[in-house]
């Protein structure tokens, strides 16, 4: 544990990252320093290449740092050992990813019950969790329909859903409206707001999309490997 202030719920300090091509060191990342308030809804945007996603990995305990920190709500995540990490992801972390990832076989409302498996919870108690959250995306109607059933935006309504489920600390985003049409991307990136807004929920989204990053309520822009500008969006 280290002490923090309260408002801030991630804190980065010097973080690096590089990957080996043959006998290549790639520098991805290099002295990332920024911190998260909490009940954000911040925006990473980038080139191909500029290591947004890596660094979205990285904050959600997906990736490990070359060096440097990342605390979040006042634990340094770097230190973990991969069980004492794979504990701390299901409690505090909801994924959504670009292609959805739900599970063909399984029913909407079933891969929203799936991380409530690993918990203590009872049936009836998981029951209820996955209600509530299939409620919040406005797929009360839809619990019993299969991913084969639904529209894109529909899926990633379950998607959002299933990673609400947890009431996890952080919301964690890669270019969650990449697969969908104009109007369901406007449709998710309204209830990513709704739920950064009214639910307190801290998000931190990766686009190449500035109509998506426009949603959010900051930007901070990555360049080969290093942080850019930083901009407060106008609501």
């Amino acid at each position: 544990m280290s002490e923090s202030n309260p408002e801030i719920l991630v804190s980065l300090h010097a973080v690096a990252k590089s990957y080996r091509r043959g006998n290549q060191a790639v520098t991805v990342l290099e002295d990332i320093t920024f911190d998260i308030p909490r009940g954000e809804f911040l925006a990473l945007m980038g080139p191909s290449g500029s290591g947004k996603s890596t660094l979205l990995n990285l904050i959600a305990g997906i990736d490990a740092v070359d060096s440097g920190s990342i605390v979040i709500d006042g634990v340094d995540i770097v230190g973990m050992e991969e069980s004492q990490l794979a504990r701390w992801r299901a409690a505090h972390v909801g994924f959504i990813f670009q292609f959805y990832n739900l599970i063909p076989v399984l029913t909407a409302f079933e891969n929203v019950e799936l991380p409530l498996l690993l918990t203590s919870l009872s049936r009836k108690e998981r029951h209820d969790h996955v209600d509530a959250a299939l409620s919040v995306v406005g797929l009360s109607d839809r619990v019993e329909h299969y991913p084969s059933q639904l529209s894109g935006g529909q899926q990633q309504r379950v998607a959002i859903a299933r990673a609400l489920v947890t009431d996890p600390t952080i919301l964690v985003a890669d270019e969650p409206t990449g697969d969908l049409d104009r109007v369901s991307a406007e449709e998710i990136l309204a209830l990513m707001g709704r739920l950064n807004r009214e639910f307190g929920k801290t998000i931190i989204m990766v686009t190449h999309d500035p109509r998506a990053a426009e949603k959010a309520r900051c930007i901070r822009h990555l360049e080969k490997g290093t942080m850019k500008e930083f901009q407060i969006v106008a609501q």
